[in-house]
């Protein structure tokens, strides 16, 4: 499988609908929002994205299934895209400039090719396994902070699954005290991609979703950043929790996440 060119194929894919969410933009209004859940939002905007996308990638890869966010689709395969149409949503209808469309594509449980395109910022993300990572063609790298009194960390506050919210503001706590600061961007496949280019070097966060962080996860990984589960393992993808950082900063920043939520 050439997944330097499937990974191009996808970007292309990315860009086109990230056109389309764009231009909607322009006139959305807030009247045009449903609610699935508490503080959970979605749009026509979403589900459209997301339908042109499951066509686009159905013709790269025929013979792969589908994990999407929005079940235009289903159907799980021995390869996967895993995708969010509009990563972001909240952001996007209240008009804040970052949102996001994620693809990966798993194949046995790892993520092997990744896109994440930034829509506001037109910036396109991406990475495929041993190929390194990249953001509008040019090659991208964590960055070289070695300690959390020197970094910039990023996170997504629970907007309905409040069970750790002790643990979680224990954290924000510590790294209030200890780093140069918390940034809460909405998007976390953009927090990741920030992580992955040296923009942020740390990112934690739980009660996310497989669509949410299958691409940037790669992204980072590809970008020479570690990401794990809260407790130090590999259960990330499906595991509802994360952490990434930008390696220097796993052994400091993940005994901390490890600490403050067991």
């Amino acid at each position: 499988m050439d997944l330097k060119h499937i990974t191009e194929q996808v970007k292309n894919a990315a860009i086109s609908v990230g056109e389309f969410i764009r231009q909607e933009r322009k006139t959305f209004s807030y009247d045009n929002v449903e609610v699935k859940g508490m503080n959970d939002l979605v749009s026509y905007v979403d589900k459209t994205s997301e339908k042109l996308l499951v066509e686009k990638l159905s013709i790269i890869l025929p013979e792969a299934g589908f994990i999407v966010e929005e079940n235009t689709k289903t159907g799980t395969k021995e390869y996967n895209w895993i995708v969010d149409p509009l990563d972001g949503t909240t952001n996007f209808v209240h008009g804040i400039p970052c949102y996001a469309i994620s693809i990966g594509l798993e194949y046995k449980g790892e993520i092997i090719s990744g896109v994440v395109y930034e829509v506001a910022q037109n910036e396109c993300f991406y990475a495929y396994k041993n190929g390194g990572a990249f953001l509008n063609g040019n090659k991208i790298s964590v960055s070289n902070r070695a300690s959390l009194s020197e970094s910039l960390i990023a996170t997504g506050f629970p907007i309905y699954n409040f069970s750790r919210i002790d643990n979680y503001i224990n954290v924000l706590t510590t790294l209030m005290k200890s780093t140069h600061g918390i940034r809460r961007i909405g998007a976390a496949a953009a927090d990741l991609c920030y992580l992955a280019c040296g923009r942020v070097d740390a990112f934690f966060e739980y009660n996310l979703n497989p669509w949410d962080v299958a691409a940037g996860a790669l992204i980072v990984t590809e970008a020479g950043g570690t990401v794990t589960d809260f407790s130090g393992n590999s259960n990330w993808l499906f595991g509802k929790e994360i952490v990434a950082t930008n390696k220097k900063l796993q052994t400091e920043f993940g005994a901390l996440i490890k600490n403050k939520f067991q």
